[in-house]
């Protein structure tokens, strides 16, 4: 009984239907089948009797004469008239068989297992071990006088066959008929309980409070046209939804008074006998009216709720408000956006539910302290979406009643991401402006020094006897004099003390000049270079001689990145009708870890060793190509459609991108960090 319970009405309905059509099939198909039964069973005697009979008719002139060729072959054409006829003989008076249809010799218990009564022909239901017989024992009678018996032997087996089809037909009456009453009953049950469903869900949503929604089917025709009344006054009139008998102070005249309990008696009214339903429409009516009356109660404060909430939703920041049990009561448009579901869906979850383990029990923690304390706060807090990270300022405070105990916590959150972006910008760029004029200025105060120490050496290299100590020694001095003529240039390049001279510029053919500078010095260090240029690039406004030193840079560190060898894929292409020029370059290498991937572009950052790399190629190549009004980009492990066709390492690939149109020209300002 527990388990019906359970079910829902749509299936209590199919089931207690189909239950009743199995009991009456029961009740119907068990009698009739066996009176079938029995009635194929009797047709079935009545046929071996008569046959039997007519056999005795037939026997009376042969026995007579003694004419035994003509009884044998009576008794033969006998089992020819049907299969289920096993076998046929005669006796005499005295008991003798005189003849019969047995190939194997004539069973001599059969004589005495079947005699003709005193009334005449007599039936008997024999077993032969391979089936029932009805055996049946005529008298043969001449002018009154018994002269023998004519034996008839009818298997049932062609009866029961009948009887077990009749039982296969009734079997699938009775299915076909449960299968149409399920179907019907479903059919039925499915109406019954949509219109049971619907005034549940109606329910529901009156217990959330949505008072607008209405279930009553429309009037059949409204009580106004039917009365013709013309009362726009009355509370009725133009509510075609809802009915008039279930509405109080209607201005009808002919309406009947109400009782005490507010009911009236409309049974004679025209318009009730014209929309009148059953119980369920009542019912659903019923709710309508008091779904209505709710709503006219509570209008003034709903309104104020629905200003509240046009306030709350027209407002950016994430506002949302837990009970003491840290679920949510309410929240704003905006942060049921952030979660990426309805609000709905939100309301009486926890944190726990939309956010992960770890922010999820960090929030928890701070909602529980303010819960305890009675203290709000604020700070700025990184969150992960599905945006990436994002910056929010939070601000939570405590919501008390009129006691002042705590109920729950108003957290509003605001997105800053922006401002801090714009923030680290301008940091970077203040940085980079900075150390720019830091490196010009101790550029151009070192570079006339230097020049006079690197002209001495070279001077004194001309006094002294070749391949001596001191012309060694002063080699030595030149050479790191020249290292630190070039960090000079450098420095110089990335403060950008000195102009660019722009000009029509072959993406194409500033790569080849560049690489054939550096082809045979990388093939020395088992280094190859593969080149994929697009032919079909059109010129850009460039300076040849900036851009050639971005790919030298760009290919010096493919190399630095191959000790043992490796090859270098270059390729150029077009992104879009009206896009950019891409010029990638990248390389079968060691790679570049993630925590070093985003400040490979800082000035004198590097991850070559000491003496090996001065840390601003990269810094100074960022600069031309944001000069140029383009970026440049690094990822890795390079993409398998970049990388170089040798194996080898995950490698990188530097990516510069450059605008077909010339960028407008601005004043030299010192680089600043990609983003």
């Amino acid at each position: 009984m527990r388990l019906i319970s359970r079910l829902n009405f749509q299936t209590k309905i199919v089931l207690g239907i189909f239950l009743i059509v199995v009991a009456v099939a029961l009740m119907t198909a068990i009698p009739v089948s066996r009176m079938a039964s029995r009635a194929i069973l009797a047709e079935s005697r009545g046929r071996g009797l008569v046959l039997a009979e007519n056999l005795s008719l037939r026997l009376a002139d042969a026995m007579l004469t003694q004419d035994f060729l003509r009884m044998k072959n009576m008794v033969d054409e006998l089992t020819g008239v049907g299969e289920d006829i096993l076998y046929a003989f005669v006796l005499d008076e005295a008991g003798d068989v005189l003849a019969h249809t047995f190939q194997k010799g004539f069973p001599v218990g059969l004589k005495a297992a079947n005699a003709p009564g005193p009334q005449g022909a007599r039936t008997q239901l024999l077993d032969t071990g391979s089936g029932l017989v009805d055996d049946f024992a005529v008298p043969v009678v001449i002018s009154g006088k018994r002269f023998g018996t004519a034996r008839l032997g009818l298997s049932r087996a062609r009866a029961e066959a009948e009887v077990r089809r009749l039982m296969l037909t009734f079997a699938g009456l009775s299915v076909a008929a449960l299968a149409a009453a399920l179907a019907l009953s479903s059919v039925f049950a499915r109406r019954v309980a949509r219109r049971i469903n619907a005034l549940k869900e109606y329910a529901q949503e009156v217990v959330r409070g949505n008072l607008d929604i209405e279930t009553a089917s429309t009037l059949k025709k409204n009580c106004w046209e039917i009365m013709d009344c013309g009362r726009t006054q009355c509370p009725a009139f133009g509510m075609p939804r809802h009915r008039c008998w279930h509405m109080q102070g209607t201005l009808c005249p002919d309406c009947a008074p109400a009782d005490s309990q507010g009911r009236k008696a409309c049974a004679r009214c025209p318009v009730f006998r014209e929309n009148a339903g059953d119980e369920i429409q009542d019912l659903a009516e019923t709710f309508g009216i008091m779904a209505m009356t709710l709503k006219r109660q509570i209008g003034k404060l709903g309104q104020q709720e629905q200003l509240m909430r046009t306030i709350l939703d027209a407002t950016p920041d994430l506002v949302c408000l837990l009970d003491a049990g840290h679920r949510y009561l309410a929240v704003n448009r905006a942060f049921a956006a952030f979660l990426g579901v309805g609000e709905a869906e939100i309301i009486g979850r926890t944190e726990a539910d939309f956010f992960p383990p770890d922010e999820a029990e960090e929030r928890l923690a701070k909602t529980r302290a303010i819960l305890d304390s009675g203290q709000g706060g604020q700070a700025e807090a990184r969150v992960r979406t599905a945006r990436g990270e994002q910056w929010f300022h939070e601000v939570n405070v405590p919501v008390r009643d009129a006691s002042g105990r705590v109920l729950g916590v108003l957290k509003t959150a605001r997105d800053v991401t922006e401002v801090k972006s714009i923030e680290e910008k301008l940091l970077q760029a203040q940085k980079m402006e900075s150390l720019g004029k830091l490196a010009g200025g101790v550029a151009h105060e070192i570079n006339t020094p230097l020049g006079i120490i690197l002209g001495y050496a070279q001077l004194l290299q001309d006094d002294v006897q070749r391949d001596g100590q001191v012309w060694e020694d002063l080699r030595i001095i030149e050479r790191q004099a020249k290292v630190c003529r070039t960090i000079v240039a450098d420095l110089l390049g990335f403060s950008r003390q000195h102009e660019s001279r722009m000009g029509e510029l072959d993406l194409n053919e500033s790569v080849r000049d560049v690489v054939s500078l550096v082809r045979h010095t990388f093939g020395l260090e088992k280094v190859g270079i593969e080149l994929d240029l697009d032919e079909a690039l059109p010129p850009i406004t460039g300076d040849s001689e900036k851009m050639g030193q971005v790919w030298m840079n760009l290919l010096n560190n493919a190399r630095d990145a191959m000790p043992g060898g490796g090859a270098i894929r270059i390729r150029t292409r077009r992104d879009g009708p009206e896009g950019r020029l891409v010029v990638s370059v990248a390389d079968n290498g060691t790679g570049i870890s993630p925590e070093h991937l985003g400040k490979v572009f800082d000035p004198f950052f590097s991850t070559k060793g000491v003496g090996k790399g001065t840390g601003l190629g990269l810094s100074v190549s960022f600069g031309i190509v944001q000069n140029h009004g383009g970026t440049i980009e690094a990822e890795s492990p390079a993409p398998e459609g970049c990388r170089p066709q040798d194996a080898g390492g995950p490698g990188t690939v530097f990516r510069v991108l450059l605008p077909l149109r010339p960028p407008a020209q601005a004043p030299a300002a010192p680089p600043t960090s990609p983003v």
